[in-house]
């Protein structure tokens, strides 16, 4: 598996735990003018904590807006990275060193740069789930919220290269009608729900809808009552009449849907094995304890070489100009 080397710095402080975590990240917070950012799929105690919670793109608008000193991002390696592309004299914090994102180590950047060389004329749209060395080849980044809107700007004699997601890029292709070249990069938690434990749910729960995020494999995406970014998913399940939803995306997002509709019935679509893994182990590696210390020692920092975060900076900008 490949996985990005950049230059973090290791939280090898030891601090003592308080007993009330939440009143001391709280106090941080206002010590260091921080912002905690958290991705739905973070641990509740952690979304109950953070400052903003959202989708990639909600937390991008988020990390390129804010008046914080100290950006705490409670989420993956690649989103911390994006909050350092777009503010570079701020300090950006990641509470666990190694919450990385197995769709962007599925698209390591030299085997990448070949791809898009043996293919100069087309235009290369990558997902945020990426390195940063990933955007820096790109010419414009996109979200599971915009990828339909932003290739729908494209012109259409463009050739396009899609990447790392090929089931995100699969299911773009289907709501534009455009042809797109797609790099064969997948999530490991949306590529494992289990199409028949699904259809044995709606058997069971033959009222419920099933709400899919478009990174998962067809098969599962066939049986969606509704496709959609995470924060058009948590919006369906809020706005929707129903009372019983099958959520086939990383099971965090449930808090949040149970936070807005209490008397509704979530239930978190199943993988293929007797396992965890539809929750995203490397999102779970971060915890309240972590994010304390992380805090309190200023450390682990996420930084940047200047040419690789301008270079991965002018896609960024891009996307939140056609967004």
């Amino acid at each position: 598996m490949f996985i990005t080397t950049l230059p973090l710095k290791e939280n090898t402080q030891s601090s003592a735990i308080p007993y009330d975590l939440v009143g001391a990240i709280e106090a941080l917070k206002k010590e260091l003018n921080a912002v905690v950012l958290a991705h739905y799929y973070q641990d509740s105690e952690i979304q109950d904590v953070a400052d903003y919670i959202g989708d990639s793109l909600e937390l991008s608008r988020r990390a390129a807006s804010t008046n914080a000193d100290v950006i705490v991002f409670a989420g993956v390696h690649f989103m911390a990275e994006t909050a350092k592309i777009l503010n570079p004299d701020k300090l950006v914090l990641l509470p666990d060193v190694n919450a990385g994102c197995s769709l962007a180590d599925s698209c390591p950047p030299d085997r990448f740069a070949a791809f898009k060389a043996a293919h100069p004329e087309h235009l290369v749209i990558s997902y945020i789930n990426c390195s940063a060395e990933i955007k820096a080849m790109s010419d414009i980044i996109c979200t599971s919220s915009n990828a339909v809107k932003i290739v729908n700007q494209i012109a259409a004699d463009q050739p396009i290269i899609f990447g790392p997601d090929r089931n995100l890029g699969r299911y773009v292709m289907q709501q534009t009608g455009r042809e797109m070249l797609l790099w064969q990069g997948a999530c490991i938690v949306h590529e494992n729900f289990s199409e028949k434990k699904i259809i044995e749910l709606k058997i069971a729960h033959p009222h419920a809808e099933v709400l899919a995020h478009p990174e998962c494999e067809p098969p599962v995406l066939r049986h969606a009552d509704f496709i959609g970014s995470t924060s058009a998913l948590l919006k369906y399940s809020h706005e929707n009449p129903g009372q019983e939803f099958i959520v086939a995306t990383e099971p965090g997002i449930i808090h949040q849907m149970q936070k807005q509709e209490p008397e509704k019935h979530f239930i978190p679509a199943p993988p293929i094995n007797n396992c965890a893994c539809n929750e995203c182990p490397f999102m779970r590696l971060n915890t309240l304890e972590k994010l304390y210390l992380a805090m309190k020692n200023r450390t682990p920092e996420l930084t940047l070489p200047e040419h690789l975060r301008i270079a991965a900076l002018r896609p960024m900008q891009r996307m939140l100009e056609m967004s």
